[in-house]
C-alpha cells in the first residue's frame, strides 16, 4: 500500500473490500489493460470478475441482495479500479447511478423488479441526459414522451451513452408536457423513463436504434453511443418514481453522485499516473545517475504527489457529506473540478518525465495521456462546476446589507 491517499477512520469490512479491489486491479486489469485499450475491445472478462466480486450491487441495499455499502466505500473502489483502467470504472459507473436512482425515487415495484438482477450485475445499467445539439444545457432536451393511452411514445436522439451497447436498461429524460401549463420552467417538465432493451447495436427494439460505438481519442474499450428513439412504446409504469415531471430533479441527484465518482476516477488515474512516473525516475539515467537524482524531476515528483493527495481528500469530503445525509452540490462539485484538472497535470508531468518514451504505444502513460482529457468534460465540464460552486457560495456567504 502506498504512503500517498489512505483514507483514516475506514472500517474493517471497507479494508477488506478495498484490498479485494486492488489486489484485483493489480492481477487482472493492469496486466491487460493497455492491450485491450489499444484493441477498443470490450472487456468481458474483467466485467465477470467485477461481477464476481459483487461489485455491482456495492451500494444496492441488502434487502434486493446487494452489499449495501455506503458511497465513500463505492468511491474509494473506483479510485482503485481507474487506477487500473478508467474505461471500467465507467461500465460500473453508470450502472452505479441508474441503480442509485432506483434506490431513491422508484417505485417499490420498480426496485423489486430491478435492483435484485441489478445487484448481480444480471442487468446492467445505462443513463441517458445529453443529446447532439445541447451540450451542457440539460434544460434544452428535445426528447419528447406522449402519452397515448396508457403508455409513453417516446421520440427524439440521445448522445453519449456509456454501456450504450452493452447495457440492457437505460434510464432516459425526456420532456412531458402533459399536466404542466404553457410557461413551466423547463426543468419541471421533464421526465426519466426506464427503458428496457437488448444488448447489442441496431434496432435492439421497436423504435430503438442503437447505432453504433463512437470513436473516441481514449476512454475505449467502454462503449459510448448515440440513442435514437422513433415511437418507442414505454408503459407508465416505467416512468420513474411513478409521477411525471420529477425527472430533472432525480437526474440531478444522480449525477452529484456521479461527480463524487468522477472525482474518484481523476484520483486513481492521477495515482497510476504518479507510480509511472517515480518508478521511471528511478530507472533511467542521465548524466550518470537516475534522473529522480535531478531536483527537476524531484520538484516535479513533489508536485504531483501534492496533487493526488489533495484531490483524494478533497474526494473522501465529497463522499462522506452525501452518506451523512447532508447535500454535497458544492463539495462534489470542488472534488471533480479539482481532481480533473489535477490528474491533467499530474498525467502530463508523469509524460514529461517519461521523455520520449512517454509517446510511445509500450508505455501506459501514453494511454493514460488519452484517458484524462474525458474527466474534464464527463459529468459536466470544469466551467459547469465553477457555475455550480459560485452560485452555492453565493448562498451560503449571502450579503447582509
Amino acid at each position: 500500500m502506498s504512503r500517498l491517499a489512505q483514507t483514516h477512520g475506514l472500517t474493517d469490512i471497507q479494508q477488506e473490500i478495498l484490498s479485494t479491489v486492488r489486489d484485483f486491479v493489480d492481477k487482472e486489469i493492469i496486466p491487460v489493460a493497455t492491450e485491450l485499450e489499444h484493441r477498443d475491445e470490450y472487456p468481458t472478462q474483467i466485467v465477470e470478475g467485477l461481477k464476481e466480486l459483487g461489485l455491482f450491487g456495492l451500494m444496492i441495499p441488502e434487502e434486493y441482495g446487494g452489499l449495501g455499502e455506503s458511497l465513500l466505500t463505492y468511491a474509494l473502489c473506483v479510485e482503485e479500479i481507474a487506477r487500473g483502467w478508467m474505461s471500467v470504472s465507467g461500465i460500473i459507473n453508470t450502472h452505479f447511478i441508474v441503480a442509485y436512482m432506483l434506490k431513491q425515487h422508484g417505485t417499490q415495484e420498480q426496485r423489486e423488479y430491478f435492483l435484485p438482477r441489478m445487484a448481480t450485475g444480471e442487468v446492467r445499467g445505462a443513463f441517458s441526459m445529453s443529446e447532439p445539439a445541447l451540450g451542457s444545457d440539460v434544460s434544452a432536451i428535445s426528447t419528447k414522451g406522449v402519452k397515448v393511452g396508457d403508455e409513453y411514445a417516446l421520440t427524439g436522439q440521445k448522445m453519449w451513452l456509456t454501456n450504450g451497447g452493452s447495457s440492457t436498461l437505460v434510464a432516459v429524460l425526456c420532456r412531458t408536457d402533459e399536466g404542466h401549463p404553457e410557461g413551466t420552467a423547463p426543468h419541471k417538465s421533464m421526465t426519466t423513463f426506464l427503458v428496457e432493451k437488448e444488448p447489442g447495436f441496431g434496432e435492439v427494439r421497436p423504435g430503438l436504434t442503437i447505432p453504433g460505438k463512437i470513436e473516441k481519442m481514449g476512454y475505449k474499450g467502454v462503449d459510448t453511443t448515440e440513442m435514437i428513439l422513433d415511437g418507442l412504446r414505454i408503459p407508465a409504469n416505467r416512468v420513474l418514481g411513478g409521477t411525471t415531471g420529477r425527472g430533472f430533479y432525480q437526474m440531478m441527484d444522480g449525477v452529484e453522485v456521479g461527480r463524487v465518482n468522477v472525482a474518484a476516477r481523476g484520483c486513481g488515474v492521477a495515482q497510476r499516473a504518479f507510480e509511472l512516473g517515480v518508478s521511471y525516475a528511478q530507472q533511467r539515467h542521465t548524466f550518470g545517475k537516475p534522473i529522480a537524482q535531478h531536483q527537476a524531476i524531484q520538484f516535479k515528483l513533489a508536485e504531483m504527489a501534492t496533487k493526488v493527495e489533495a484531490a483524494h481528500a478533497m474526494m473522501v469530503n465529497a463522499a462522506r457529506k452525501k452518506d451523512s445525509g447532508e447535500r454535497n452540490d458544492l463539495e462534489a462539485g470542488m472534488a471533480k473540478y479539482l481532481a480533473s484538472e489535477y490528474c491533467k497535470e499530474v498525467v502530463e508531468d508523469a509524460f514529461r518525465i517519461h521523455g520520449g518514451y512517454g509517446f510511445s504505444k509500450e508505455y501506459e502513460i501514453e494511454r493514460l495521456y488519452r484517458e484524462a482529457p474525458m474527466l474534464l468534460i464527463g459529468e459536466g465540464t470544469a466551467e459547469i462546476q465553477k457555475m455550480i460552486i459560485g452560485r452555492r457560495l453565493l448562498e451560503e456567504y449571502r450579503f447582509q446589507g
